[in-house]
């Protein structure tokens, strides 16, 4: 590949504002026939985006077959077998609307002349293109994407890469593009710039996804596409270049997930399967971590010096991974009393925040791919920092952007609303919390070895929860119907409950909210009308009687309320609730975990038992962000 001697180094600002958002992606060159493969990698990507799906696939010395439709992947699959399918390469995509509205016309993969393209993230000067090379009259679809593939079409004169390199150089935005050009009908092309795209040899050809959901069928050795390279997949050879036309190795990676973990193996939601999971996945994350009884980090190349010389911390994160960092903040404060901040990943640059070289950051996301979270790491590296991430994915880019990393064992989540990856990203605390302490001397030997104890006793607790959900979906029954649902608790238990809330309002569609019970009587005791039900959760010896005073504030004005309280202090309260659950005792600090695993099932049954589909809440995919 010849140097282009296009200068492109200027033209991405990660400074910019940036918006991404969640679409699947799956290419496959090779000797099988492509309709199937692509079919059933979507499937496995929907949870990225289901409002739309499409294939294209290329004929040697025919136009590229292009089928798509506004809908779900089985409406496309529907599709399919009324169309003659036939060809060994191809591209395809299920999409989560931002430019344009869900319809045929606006389903991906879009053509302009003999290139046809698939597409995740936003471009954001797509405007200005279409001005630049008058195609107002020309586009079919609302699509920045079409726009894209009418650049690349501009561009074409017989050479793919050079097109690439030159379309490239003139968009900005964030995206991975995967590229059929029918003068190479055996062959994809794919670049990026910051959503994520991987790649793969498998025994019957090449593939390429915007995860490792959709490849852990065919293998089990992938590479994550560098940032502003091409690569380019033919039947038996994969190759990489940069945008100068020099060839780059790629770095293989071997994935730690069984196949099975991405199939439902006879649940009827993921959303079911992952929070069974859920006690094998803490195992898989605190057992290889645990050395002489004491919490270790040396198998992850972690130094203590990243503990003992940090001041302070700031956690970075989203939705329900900031929620564990809330929960991680209460447990570093109170074992190592060093100061602690949570900020929201979206709001982090735009609050001043008071970082330095004492400062250790850590950034929080399941798929390593967070947009919001990789701006502050961002930030946080110019200011001096010290960076840790937590993450469930090998190889994304946040793992890229941080000095070390600590990977939680969850594999793949593919119901949209998350829960393994919730409870390994506390487990992550609880060790992180235990080695500071031990080596800044809050603990002592024998107390650290008393907390690990303790955490490896969190799988068995989760699993008597699990074996008693028959009562928990008793409880959900009789929250179908309402419209307002609110719950109370202090301490941990609050911030437990605004991950049980976010739960419910996720696949139920209940207005849900979590408050300090402790406030209700400062203005929101104003929301409790007749008949509203309240979920109050009691597991902290400190605030117990408190908490009880609380509950019978709310009763008083008609609430009906349902207590999950921890099975120790059950016989302490002898009011009447509409329903209880007890919970399996454990010391207080780790309360969170079963506890977690009640409100998940909570929010499960409620969707459940409203028919809604659990997976797929409408208006959500397992979005990367918006910044």
């Amino acid at each position: 590949m010849e140097n282009t001697g296009i200068n492109t180094k200027f033209r991405f600002d990660h400074n910019r504002k940036v918006r991404n958002f969640m679409c699947g992606i799956i290419g496959y060159t090779g000797n099988k026939q492509v309709k199937d493969i692509v079919l059933d990698a979507l499937t496995l990507l929907e949870y990225r985006g289901y409002d739309s799906a499409g294939m294209a696939v290329s004929v040697p010395e025919k136009p590229t077959k292009i089928i798509k439709c506004a809908g779900r992947v089985t409406d496309l699959r529907k599709l399919c077998e009324s169309n003659e399918i036939e060809g060994t390469c191809g591209i395809g995509h299920t999409r989560w609307a931002t430019h344009g509205g869900v319809s045929d016309e606006n389903a991906h993969p879009h053509k302009s002349g003999k290139i046809t393209v698939i597409h995740n993230g936003i471009i954001e000067n797509y405007s200005e293109l279409t001005r630049k090379y008058d195609l107002q009259d020309k586009l079919r679809s609302q699509t920045d994407t079409e726009v894209v593939a009418a650049v690349l079409a501009h561009h074409f004169t017989g050479d793919p890469f050079m097109a690439i390199v030159k379309t490239v150089s003139e968009i900005k935005g964030t995206f991975s593009l995967g590229i059929l050009f029918e003068d190479n009908p055996d062959t994809i092309y794919a670049v990026r710039n910051v959503s994520p795209i991987v790649a793969a040899f498998c025994d019957t050809g090449a593939l390429l996804a915007s995860d490792v959901t959709a490849l852990c069928k065919y293998t089990k050795e992938y590479f994550v596409l560098p940032e502003l390279h091409v690569a380019e997949l033919k039947p038996h050879k994969i190759t990489v270049y940069d945008l100068n036309g020099k060839e780059v190795a790629p770095e293989y990676i071997t994935m730690d997930w069984d196949v099975t973990q991405s199939e439902k193996n006879g649940y009827p939601f993921f959303m079911e399967k992952e929070i069974m999971e859920q006690p094998e996945a803490i195992r898989k994350t605190i057992m290889p971590r645990i050395r002489n009884n004491l919490p270790s980090f040396e198998a992850d190349g972690i130094p203590d010096s990243l503990f003992t010389e940090s001041k302070r911390i700031c956690v970075v994160a989203c939705g329900t991974a900031m929620h564990s960092g809330l929960v991680g903040k209460s447990l570093i404060q109170s074992m190592i009393n060093i100061h602690v901040d949570v900020v929201l990943a979206s709001e982090f640059m735009y609050t001043n925040p008071v970082i330095d070289e004492d400062t250790l950051v850590i950034a929080v996301s399941q798929s390593g791919e967070t947009i919001d979270t990789l701006e502050a790491l961002k930030f946080a590296r110019k200011k001096g920092a010290k960076r840790l991430a937590i993450v469930n994915v090998k190889g994304s880019t946040i793992t890229r952007e941080c000095e070390q990393v600590i990977y939680t064992y969850a594999g793949p989540e593919i119901a949209v609303a998350s829960t393994k990856a919730y409870t390994t990203q506390l487990a992550a605390f609880y060790l992180i919390a235990c080695r500071m302490a031990y080596l800044k001397g809050t603990f002592d030997e024998e107390k650290a070895e008393s907390f690990m104890r303790e955490l490896q006793k969190v799988p068995a607790m989760m699993e008597k929860v699990l074996d008693r959900r028959d009562i928990i979906h008793k409880i959900a029954r009789k929250l179908v119907n309402a419209r307002d649902l609110f719950m109370i608790g202090r301490g941990l238990d609050y911030s437990t409950l605004l991950e049980g809330s976010l739960k419910l309002k996720e696949v139920s569609y209940i207005h849900s909210e979590a408050y300090a019970s402790g406030e209700l009587k400062h203005g929101t005791i104003a929301l409790i009308t007749e008949e509203t039900p309240v979920i109050a959760l009691v597991t902290q010896a400190c605030i117990v009687l408190k908490e009880v005073s609380n509950i019978r504030e709310v009763q008083a004005r008609g609430a009906r309320v349902f207590l999950l309280i921890k099975e120790e202090y059950a016989s302490s309260v002898t009011d009447k609730f509409e329903e209880s659950f007890t919970l399996p005792d454990m010391e207080d600090d780790f309360m969170v975990m079963p506890a977690s695993v009640a409100l998940q099932l909570i929010a499960y049954y409620v969707s459940l038992d409203k028919g809604l589909d659990v997976d797929k809440p409408r208006n959500l995919a397992k979005v990367v962000t918006v910044e």
